[in-house]
């Protein structure tokens, strides 16, 4: 899936998902060394508990944040295979 990020230095955050399971996460654009290691920390997690943990993190000032948008990414993909 690719998701369209809002309100972060990133673009676009592409993923896949396998039994519920987080796959082949990639961010375009944003803090390279930060969002490849996110990358790999979610790396075969349940998508629910991704959602869980990253759900709400901020970026400074902003109200949303790259694992925020991962996050929300992972929501939409959830309410589009519901």
């Amino acid at each position: 899936m690719q998701y369209k990020t809002r309100g972060t230095c990133s673009q676009f955050i592409t993923f896949d998902v396998n039994d519920n399971k987080l796959s082949n996460v990639s961010f375009f654009g944003g803090c390279d060394g930060n969002l490849k290691g996110i990358s790999k920390l979610v790396e075969g997690q349940d998508i629910d508990t991704v959602i869980e943990k990253l759900e709400g993190v901020r970026c400074g000032r902003k109200p949303t944040s790259c694992p925020d948008q991962l996050a929300q990414a992972l929501k939409a993909y959830k309410e589009q295979t519901a």
